[in-house]
């Protein structure tokens, strides 16, 4: 299945965050093809976010990531075999990486023209990525969310650098990542297993996940 990209689909030179770098797109999308077994042909994710959303997430947060489960520093064991066993080299991380990071989700479904095949309208809707409204307070969401979170996740949740996109990426999942930072059992970056998040209540919380939903137009 084709992916929408905003990159050619050959070798590319990319600059991302000021640091050059040759990616191989045609084999970041054969690399794809072991991914999307769980998060989908588009790297929408599934499941209702069992498995998270990948595409259009920061490059370097992608690279990050891979590298953190190849060296089993974050623990998903699903992961593993994908990334230790596979000896999923850096030149395939940064490969996967720029192809992901390049494709765009729509937030709206498409207009079809009546010309379109069954096939061609399948693929269209395919990359369509709707969050469902969560419920909270909007305007205590956006308040914290300016004042903890923009700085390095961005104004619009786009995430910037080592700091990824959270806007667009399944609330249950984002939830689940939240429990786990503040349980400890994952690092919340350069804050350590105490950060930002560990001063917010439970509802404060809710209110920006809430908040994130209500962003999530691409056109924005």
């Amino acid at each position: 299945m084709l992916l929408s990209v905003r990159v050619p689909v050959f070798v590319a030179a990319l600059l991302w965050g000021g640091m050059t770098f040759a990616a191989d797109l045609e084999k970041g999308k054969e690399i794809n093809g072991t991914c999307a077994a769980c998060h989908g042909d588009n790297g929408q994710g599934g499941k209702k976010g069992e498995y998270p959303r990948i595409a259009g997430q920061q490059v370097k947060y992608l690279e990050s990531q891979l590298k953190n489960f190849r060296a089993r520093t974050r623990i998903n064991i699903p992961m593993f075999p994908y990334t230790q066993e596979r000896e999923l080299s850096d030149e395939d991380i940064k490969d996967i990486s720029a192809y992901l990071a390049g494709v765009e989700l729509d937030t709206k479904m498409p207009t079809y023209t009546g010309n379109e095949d069954a096939l061609t309208r399948l693929q269209m809707a395919d990359r369509v990525m709707i969050i469902p409204r969560a419920e909270g307070d909007l305007a205590n969401g956006e308040k914290l969310f300016q004042k903890q979170c923009a700085a390095c996740h961005g104004k619009a949740g786009k995430g910037r650098g080592m700091f990824p996109m959270l806007v667009g990426q399944y609330t249950n999942y984002l939830q689940r990542q939240v429990d786990l930072y503040l349980k400890g059992d994952r690092p919340h970056d350069e804050e350590g297993t105490v950060g930002v998040l560990n001063g917010l209540k439970a509802q404060d919380i809710q209110d920006i996940l809430a908040y994130l939903t209500s962003i999530q137009d691409t056109n924005k």
